[in-house]
């Protein structure tokens, strides 16, 4: 039996304290709210108790962020696409920012099983004056595992409504694009983390934004397969490839945490449920 789960929070801001009001159908839930960093910022964990997704499933994901809320959402583990006969595995995330909001989308990877037929979509909607970082961290099979991703297609759609698009389509059989120089070169992990904003960044502050991940960069192993460009005065953009999600993820990590004091002028702690 295939699952359509959809799961939608609503952050507002109320006597300086960010609430999320959330609704559910199917196995998608929140866990408890959490304020490690002050009222300010809402914490949220997001969880699909099955643990994966099949051919025909469909997960719906829908956050908005009011005036002057601020949100982190993570995840407990990873997305996992599964082995699909036939039909396509789908997740949508919406995330919809008003004026002077900020969430931070930060899910640990997706990961493509061998034979998986599975979709991932992102869309960003800002309004003026809001701003975000979210990542996206994809990994094709497991090869730490000895279980390499062999048949089987990934879609992948990143957008920025009017702003930014970014397609993929990848296919285990294509060899010229999962073995090229010019396409993945091997590696099994493609990573994208994301500053966006609903006005124009300033020139400074733009370019302020390219040096601290650069510089971040520049002393990590990840250095020959990673890259800052802004390819909009409204979006910032790392792009990661690596052999393995581990130190992937980790450069993002580093690059949030100064993109988050650069920005917002905030310290960072990691979640205490990624160590968990």
């Amino acid at each position: 039996m295939s699952w359509h789960a959809t799961l939608d929070i609503d952050y507002t801001l109320q006597a300086d304290k960010t609430v999320a009001r959330f609704a559910h159908t199917g196995p998608l839930r929140i866990l408890q709210s959490l304020y490690p960093e002050g009222d300010g910022i809402c914490h949220n964990v997001i969880v699909h108790p099955p643990g994966g997704l099949v051919g025909g499933d469909t997960l719906d994901l829908s956050f908005t962020a009011g005036p002057g809320a601020h949100a982190l959402v993570t995840t407990p583990g990873a997305t996992r696409f599964y082995r699909s006969e036939h039909e396509r595995a789908l997740q949508r995330v919406q995330l919809s920012l008003q004026g002077n909001a900020r969430m931070e989308w930060l899910p640990l990877e997706a990961i493509c099983y061998s034979g998986c037929q599975a979709e991932n979509r992102l869309t960003l909607s800002l309004a003026p004056e809001a701003e975000m970082i979210a990542w996206d961290v994809t990994a094709l099979g497991l090869p730490a595992a000895s279980q390499p991703f062999e048949q089987g297609s990934f879609r992948q759609h990143i957008e920025v409504p009017g702003v930014w698009l970014e397609r993929a389509q990848l296919r285990a059989d294509d060899a010229l694009l999962m073995q090229s120089p010019l396409g993945l070169a091997g590696h099994r992990c493609s990573a994208t983390l994301l500053f966006v904003a609903g006005s124009k960044l300033e020139r400074h502050r733009r370019q302020q934004a390219l040096d601290c991940a650069r510089a971040v960069i520049e002393t990590h192993e990840l250095r020959a397969t990673a890259g800052a460009t802004s390819p909009d005065g409204k979006v910032v953009v790392v792009r990661v490839l690596a052999p393995l999600v581990e130190p992937a993820m980790g450069l993002l990590r580093q690059v949030w945490q100064a993109w988050r004091g650069h920005f917002w002028h905030i310290d960072s702690a990691l979640p205490r449920i990624w160590s968990m």
